[in-house]
């Protein structure tokens, strides 16, 4: 029945999608198995792509041709631009989506994509020979084969839903979990854990005062994702915010003796960054109310995300509660929130590629790697699609430094450090942020994709035309300057010096009150920009000249530690007969086999002086 396969990817989340998109676009035959073909992409927590660093990531994946960024565009009710108040280094876009919506896109685009063929079963074994992964055998007794694998399961290994006292088997409220896997994959060698997560209750519209709420639009103009040719929103829905209160949180205190995370029934480890509101009141006690972010779940339904109110608390409880909510006096329920455990296998177990270590041609990607996030998944499950390809095809692996994307830092961070929770992504987890910015994801990777043969010669030629712009705009910033009569008048009322003397257009929007819109009142030359170029090409060249300090020295420093990169180490080097290094180094180098000297020293554990007799016995 079946035929054998280039790459087999078993899930059909965020990381599965664009794992079976990149390896197909890239000329592989894919097959996607998933349980439920209804179910393909679904947003299972909240309706929303990007955020803080998370939509850094979107526009990489969009940059290297995956397909999130499109799909979040053409489903999306809202956009704002988070963090306009900080530096550009910080600046980070998030939509509001229609949930069904954004499932019936990935799966059109899925559809559409030549090399992709589609099973709905349950797999629950792998096929390996020789420590090599051949296949997997589902639930209906198929065995299938294919040159390589990739996991993708999500939550669904082992899961377990609990609400209250009550628990049951489950990958989502309403879907099985998958058993089997697990044990067969712990049968192999592999070390799993076990992680919590959670989600809100969801509520009817129709029963919420939104007039006593703050209302929270989209941005004026709003952006988008993708570098593509996707449309930015006509019109947008409002989200809105309300708040808990001393009432909400003494009616949550009572329910929780009824808690599973504090009777013990709930062992795995739940989010730092994104506690349930039983988690809340007790980790800060000294507060009497939490945010909430009422968000709706796409253009024509009732249904609403109470964003903040993560919970597993009993439904009564959880009911008695929110009609405390200022606006949610007569609140009705659609269901009530819910916690989720389930199995992860720990990322220390996999290379650079998300290839595994014990089992050649076996990759994992997304939560199955102790992440949490659309986002997280989606990058990784694109990253496994395109070295899946590569091995099988006998061409050289494609792992992106931390010093080119979030998603290097990402993956970096798993390899090297591993986690033992939900790892989340932040804009502080990365070192060269300045450089990382969300609006030149496009010329940092879309070159880089277009090799692999993903990003289309069109592409690359907006790209190209893109830079051109950049070095025009450039060009002409040099020349502009302002001399105190026409300018200063302007700064008094932005409230800042100045100036004596000629300026330069640079030296003046180096400082934070003043921006270069500001200076279109007293400048024809400006004026002529905003005219010819996008306003997004104008606001890029004045971050680059406005940092330009900064970006050069993270430059300087990229160098020196891309130097410790050329440095590469065998994956089949002894580390245990250098008896000058360390035991933990020798532990942990033996397991990860990192694939630069670079690499090695962000290994926890692998100390300054680990790297010093590593370089002197490579030196000899």
């Amino acid at each position: 029945m079946f035929n054998s396969y280039d790459v087999l990817v078993v899930g059909g989340g965020h990381a599965g999608c664009e794992a079976a998109a990149a390896a197909a676009n890239m000329g592989s035959s894919v097959l996607l198995i998933t349980m439920n073909l209804q179910n393909i992409a679904q947003m299972s927590c909240n309706p929303a792509m990007g955020g803080i660093a998370k939509g850094q990531i979107v526009r990489e994946i969009d940059a290297l041709g995956g397909y999130s960024g499109i799909v979040a565009d053409r489903s999306m009710i809202q956009f704002r631009m988070l963090n306009k108040s900080k530096g550009p280094a910080m600046w980070s876009p998030r939509s509001q989506n229609d949930r069904m919506l954004f499932s019936a896109e990935w799966r059109q685009i899925l559809e559409q994509t030549p090399n992709i063929d589609f099973w709905q079963d349950m797999v629950v074994g792998l096929i390996v020979k020789a420590k090599k992964a051949i296949g997997v055998r589902t639930q209906m007794g198929y065995e299938i084969l294919a040159k390589s694998v990739i996991l993708t399961n999500g939550t669904f290994l082992n899961g377990k839903i609990h609400i209250g006292d009550k628990s049951f088997g489950g990958g989502r409220v309403g879907e099985k979990a998958v058993e089997g896997l697990t044990e067969d994959l712990i049968d192999i060698g592999f070390e799993s854990g076990r992680m919590k997560t959670g989600t809100p209750p969801r509520i009817d519209g129709r029963s919420l005062d939104f007039s006593k709420m703050e209302e929270q639009p989209g941005d004026e103009k709003p952006g988008k994702f993708s570098y593509t040719g996707t449309n930015a929103l006509a019109k947008q829905r409002s989200c809105h915010i309300t708040y808990t209160n001393p009432e909400v949180h003494k009616i949550l205190e009572k329910g929780i003796e009824h808690s599973p995370m504090f009777t013990g029934n709930i062992t795995g480890t739940g989010p730092r960054y994104c506690p349930s509101i039983e988690d809340k009141i007790f980790r800060f006690a000294d507060r009497d109310q939490h945010q909430l972010f009422i968000e709706p779940e796409g253009w024509n339904t009732i249904e609403i995300y109470v964003n903040g109110f993560s919970t597993s608390l009993p439904e009564q409880v959880q009911y008695d509660a929110l009609r405390k909510i200022r606006g949610f006096e007569n609140v009705k329920m659609f269901r009530p929130g819910y916690a989720i455990e389930y199995d992860y296998f720990h990322p220390m177990q996999l290379t650079m590629t998300l290839e595994t270590h014990l089992v050649k041609n076996l990759y994992f990607a997304g939560q199955i790697n102790g992440t949490t996030g659309y986002e997280e998944a989606g990058c990784q499950g694109l990253m496994a699609g395109i070295n899946a390809h590569l091995k099988n095809n006998d061409q050289e692996p494609f792992v992106l430094k931390r010093s080119d994307a979030y998603i290097g830092v990402l993956i970096d961070d798993l390899i090297n450090k591993g986690t033992d929770e939900p790892y989340r992504m932040f804009t502080s987890r990365a070192e060269y942020r300045i450089l990382l910015r969300q609006d030149n994801a496009d010329l940092r990777l879309t070159p880089i994709s277009n090799k692999l043969g993903l990003a289309s010669d069109e592409r690359m030629d907006v790209v190209r035309s893109k830079e051109a712009d950049l070095e025009n705009i450039g060009a002409a910033f040099n020349n502009i300057s302002f001399e105190p009569d026409i300018v200063n008048g302007l700064l008094e009322k932005l409230d800042t010096t100045k100036i004596k003397q000629k300026v330069r257009l640079k030296d003046l929007i180096s400082r934070p009150q003043v921006a270069l819109i500001d200076l279109v009142k007293v400048s024809k030359a400006i004026e002529e920009l905003y005219e010819k170029y996008e306003s997004e090409l104008l606001e890029q060249t004045e971050i680059n000249l406005a940092y330009e300090g900064y970006i050069e020295k993270e430059k300087v420093f990229v160098e020196k530690m891309n130097k410790m990169e050329d440095f590469k180490l065998s994956n089949t080097f002894n580390y245990k007969e250098i008896g000058s290094l360390s035991l933990e180094a020798r532990e942990k180098l033996s397991k990860i086999k990192p694939r630069t000297l670079g690499q090695a020293s962000r290994i926890s554990g692998v100390s300054p002086s680990d790297i010093s007799v590593l370089m002197v016995h490579m030196s000899r």
